[in-house]
């Protein structure tokens, strides 16, 4: 059943943190009454150390960004490089701040498309303003090879027999259509969290004893982690989006999801796909994401990626996706109106 979202994404979030019991970051500690100069050299010298909750967790909380044109995949002209030197940085900077877009720039949807409004105008969307990411990567996947591994045969067999399914029956009904286009389960919502260079990318993130929360832009969908210890539901269940429990590792949050159903395949992905994500907040404005993507029946060896994202002040409006969207109707009505014209064909 289509779902129709009511409500704002400013009210979840606010819920979501009644519900946790969100604790605020712990007092910092006084300055010792030294001088000046050398409080300040201490200062400089100290690594930078997160926040944390009264129940002594790093603090994750906030609204964060991860907008970025920087592609999944790495370009294929650039070989095993892994990251940009400053300089070619700054030049691959500057020319997005002219609105100019290379092979090393994906766009995806912010893209120009005549079949779509326009999304500078509509969308607000300025290609002056898009960014690479901060760490300087060639690409969102880490290692010499820069791309998703190659698919094993018997998942391109697995792919090639679901759609050669549905061919022919795609307008039978609404379940014939993708998630995304039911509002179900869109990109940027699915897990791992994969940007975009324009609209969706915005994170809130609510933490609480035993629970962190993420608060996607798109759909306004909540993922609730249980940090307390608890082990993934049985195997036979199955979930959109897997089963998500999560853990610290130092000042680092790992969030490993199982139970994943084959019907929101990622990158191709089966039943057997393991996810392991981890966070860490690395500075006052930033958090790494980084997700490791694992599927014995999809490719021969797993293979992650990593993430900037920026801290900003939001807020995360409602982002609702059927609220006045007539677009399966108008696709299912469309299909029977081309039948019927069909059939009365037949007829003469």
């Amino acid at each position: 059943m289509v779902r129709r979202f009511l409500g704002s994404a400013t009210a979840s979030a606010a819920i979501i943190a009644v519900l946790l019991i969100t604790q605020p970051p712990a007092a910092g500690q006084a300055t010792s009454p030294t001088s000046k100069a050398t409080a300040k050299t201490t200062s400089a010298a100290k690594p930078w150390t997160p926040s944390r909750t009264l129940d002594g967790k790093p603090n994750l909380e906030g609204i964060w960004n991860t907008a970025t044109v920087t592609p999944l995949e790495r370009p294929k002209g650039l070989g095993a490089k892994e990251f940009y030197t400053d300089e070619e940085f700054a030049k691959l900077s500057q020319h997005i701040r002219q609105g100019e877009v290379g092979e090393e720039a994906e766009l995806g949807a912010a893209r120009e498309n005549d079949l779509r409004y326009d999304i500078s105008l509509y969308g607000g969307f300025d290609i002056t303003k898009a960014r690479f990411a901060s760490n300087k990567r060639t690409s969102l996947i880490v290692g010499p090879e820069g791309v998703i591994p190659p698919m094993l045969p018997e998942a391109k067999q697995r792919n090639a027999e679901r759609v050669a399914k549905n061919k022919g029956h795609e307008f039978d009904s609404y379940e014939n259509r993708p998630l995304s286009e039911r509002c179900i389960l869109m990109a940027q919502e699915m897990i791992p969290m994969l940007p975009a260079a324009g609209e969706g990318n915005l994170l809130q993130i609510v933490q609480g004893p035993g629970y962190v929360a993420f608060l996607h832009e798109i759909d306004h969908s909540t993922r609730v982690i249980p940090t307390d210890g608890r082990a993934h539901i049985p195997q036979n269940i199955r979930q959109w989006q897997g089963d998500s429990v999560g853990h610290w590792e130092g000042d680092t949050l790992v969030v490993d999801t199982t139970n994943f159903t084959a019907r929101s395949a990622f990158k191709g992905s089966g039943e057997k796909l393991h996810l392991v994500e981890r966070f860490t907040r690395n500075a006052d404005d930033q958090i790494t994401y980084q997700f490791t993507a694992e599927d014995p029946t999809t490719w021969a060896k797993p293979w992650s990626a990593e993430i900037p994202m920026t801290k900003t002040d939001g807020p995360v409006y409602e982002w609702a996706c059927h609220e006045g969207n007539t677009m399966i109707s108008t696709i299912l009505r469309g299909a029977r109106v081309t039948e019927e014209e069909a059939a009365k064909k037949e007829e003469k």
